[in-house]
């Protein structure tokens, strides 16, 4: 796809850190946004040491606020804790753009557990405080940070759900150059059941002693 500048909150996060290598590495813009500037440049700076990063010029660091002004496209991957105050903080910035939320409505100590929001899903949520004229893509919430930085092919998949299919067909694009299979979830209505797959693959994690457990869709020629 058209290479974009990709604003990720959160971006020194480990699921944060994790798609801007992917994507990085696809030729897009990234920008880290972080709470404290300082620690969006550390960020930044680490990134040289990551495999096949030769090259930091399409990488740059900002606050939470500057990053979103900046960027095409908005990725959220903060703790469920900080979702709605983060989505109210950017709503002035990300009108018109596509938003891609990461949130799982985690709620410790039982991340383990299944949490819905009153709204339905996180993503839900999101539309409802950001407004319509956001594109809002739920997708990533079942990749495990140590496949994203992994320089091998990932054998899970992607669901990605979406507020209307021309934006659900722009996330499709964006997780193809991130490596990912992906497919077609559905409207937004759907995203609750990626986002409460996370706490069963979390169970599965420690169950099964791994750190990496996904999804894998089925019955699908590839």
């Amino acid at each position: 796809m058209e290479k974009k500048k990709i604003a990720i909150i959160g971006g020194t996060g480990k699921e944060g850190r994790g798609l801007a290598y992917r994507w990085l590495k696809a030729g897009h813009e990234i920008g880290v946004g972080s709470r404290k500037l300082e620690r969006a440049q550390a960020a930044v700076e680490n990134f040289s040491e990551m495999p096949d990063i030769s090259n930091t010029s399409n990488l740059k660091g900002f606050d939470n606020n500057t990053a979103a002004q900046w960027g095409e496209v908005i990725v959220l991957t903060v703790p469920y804790a900080h979702h709605e105050n983060m989505l109210k903080q950017l709503k002035p910035f990300v009108q018109g753009k596509y938003f891609v939320d990461v949130t799982v409505p985690l709620i410790p100590p039982k991340i383990s557990i299944i949490k819905v929001p009153e709204e339905g899903s996180a993503a839900l949520k999101t539309q409802k405080i950001l407004g319509d004229a956001v594109h809002i893509i739920s997708a990533f919430q079942n990749i495990s940070f140590e496949l994203l930085l992994n320089n091998a092919p990932i054998d899970c998949d992607v669901l990605l759900c979406g507020s209307d299919k021309p934006t659900r067909d722009f996330g499709i694009k964006l997780a193809q150059d991130a490596g990912l299979q992906v497919w077609d979830a559905g409207p937004l209505e759907n995203a609750i059941i990626a986002e409460g797959l996370t706490s069963i693959l979390i169970r599965i994690n420690k169950k099964y002693k791994t750190h990496s457990a996904g999804i894998k869709i089925t019955g699908i020629e590839r």
